[in-house]
């Protein structure tokens, strides 16, 4: 919980000054590839984010990755400020964070979607329409397939869930037979 709080704290706090500057976007670029870059390197991680290391290994190590990934001077500071207080191993939340405000600004929602099958072309299209009528905005999706839904699919958007899967219906059914609701 306060991790998370602080989290929501710096991602707003970099969101400031994207807004300011107009640059918001080329920052959340740069949040999302260097979380990236940190779970992809497990060694990088672990020494970056470990008060175990002296603050001058960890510092030199940091700047060696900001210079190969070409930061902007704002995205560099932002890191080497979470180096500093202690916050860099929260930075897949403070990334997460900062992708959801920036949806917000934007205009856009974020769907789940989990399908039998894959979806392809048309039928995406058609999901995504009917997503941003339901909820006023942009939608955009992320898909996985889960086949134990038998077919149909089920659609998360924040704190709804709408479950139009066979396996789901089957439940229902299940359930009206078991209350006795077919007489």
């Amino acid at each position: 919980m306060i991790a998370s709080k602080v989290s929501k704290r710096y991602a707003k706090a970099l969101l400031s000054i994207g807004q300011e500057d107009g640059r918001y976007e080329d920052y959340g670029k740069d949040l999302e590839k260097f979380a990236a870059f940190c779970s992809a390197s497990d060694d990088f991680f672990k020494v970056v984010s470990n008060p175990i290391f002296s603050a001058g290994e960890r510092k030199r190590i940091l700047e060696y990755v900001l210079k190969k990934m070409s930061f902007s001077d704002v995205s560099s500071n932002f890191l080497r400020l979470l180096l500093q207080k202690e916050r860099l191993g929260a930075i897949e939340e403070i990334s997460a964070h900062y992708s959801r405000l920036t949806d917000d600004i934007s205009g856009i929602t974020r769907a789940e979607i989990i399908t039998a099958r894959p979806l392809e072309g048309d039928a995406l299209k058609k999901l995504a329409d009917a997503l941003s009528r339901l909820t006023s905005r942009k939608v955009e999706l992320e898909i996985s397939v889960d086949e134990s839904l038998i077919g149909g699919l089920v659609a998360k958007i924040g704190d709804l869930v709408l479950d139009g899967s066979i396996i789901a219906q089957l439940r229902g059914l299940k359930e009206s037979l078991k209350r006795g609701e077919f007489n």
